[in-house]
């Protein structure tokens, strides 16, 4: 079981700016964890994000030389993608692909078909520079505008983005909505379709049903799952300051429930999350 923590999900959209500084030596502690993933920093519009604006700034001092762990950036564009492609660093970028026409324009502001091209050229990028390129499948549980959704879609997606030489796709519970019968469900069909096929979980979730989730996608066959420390970000557009990332330490206990011993230090992860309390709360 992979364990990808995402604290620039966590941060992205916090206020007041961290300090550059204290984001590197946050990120070098999660370094010493055993994460799998690391998903740091993102390449778009500092309009847009300005907390994760100064990406290319952390990357200069992340010490990333002695670990394992991949690190992760998210890109929107083929510009964002140019950019990240630059850092040998870099294992893997991530690209959010909506399957929700209406969140796809209000996130990317451009159409589903847009996108899709977009891949095309991102996965062109990432493929010449030698990096891995995630597919994060945005709101691939369903989603709150009505738009066409169900199992098959997002099947469907798959079997088109896979066809560019995609190879991990991580599911987005972007709002969540998911329930534990649609989680198993496409869970147990994509694993089935597609075996050579890595896919992962992103759950947004309220204190009270991460475990229902967790255990749902892992008995289905998933074991790459994204948290963040204290369960803190999630999606602006969910409108419930519940409703956050799937908690990290939730993460870990099951991994260790599952398939004890873990890789993860358990005591450098307590200080890494003693240290995103100070970032957050001072």
């Amino acid at each position: 079981m992979k364990i990808i923590e995402c604290p620039r999900d966590a941060w992205q959209g916090f206020h007041p700016f961290i300090p550059t500084e204290k984001k590197v030596a946050y990120l070098n502690q999660l370094l010493k964890v055993g994460f799998d993933t690391i998903d740091f920093g993102s390449f778009v519009s500092p309009k847009a994000m300005p907390q994760v604006s100064d990406t290319a700034r952390v990357l200069e001092h992340i010490d990333s030389q002695h670990s394992s762990t991949r690190l992760l950036a998210i890109v929107a564009n083929e510009r964002g993608a140019a950019e990240a492609c630059r850092f040998e660093r870099i294992n893997d970028l991530g690209y959010p692909f909506s399957i929700s026409e209406t969140f796809q324009q209000r996130n990317a502001n451009s159409s589903i078909a847009e996108s899709l091209d977009r891949v095309n050229k991102i996965a062109d990028l990432s493929h010449a520079s030698g990096k891995e390129l995630v597919i994060y499948i945005s709101m691939g549980f369903g989603n709150p505008y009505n738009d066409p959704w169900n199992a098959d879609i997002v099947l469907e997606w798959v079997e088109k983005l896979m066809v560019v030489g995609i190879k991990t796709f991580s599911l987005a519970d972007t709002v969540g909505l998911a329930s534990v019968r649609d989680i198993t469900l496409i869970f147990s069909k994509l694993i089935t379709a597609y075996p050579e096929l890595e896919f992962g979980a992103h759950f947004h979730t309220t204190p009270t049903h991460w475990r229902d989730k967790v255990e749902a996608a892992y008995l289905a066959g998933c074991r790459r799952f994204d948290g963040a420390l204290l369960g803190y970000g999630g999606c602006p557009m969910a409108q419930d300051e519940l409703v956050g990332n799937m908690p990290t330490e939730q993460l870990v206990h099951f991994l260790d429930e599952k398939e004890s011993p873990s890789n993860i230090n358990k005591e450098e992860l307590e200080l890494a999350r003693q240290m995103f309390l100070e970032l957050v709360t001072n």
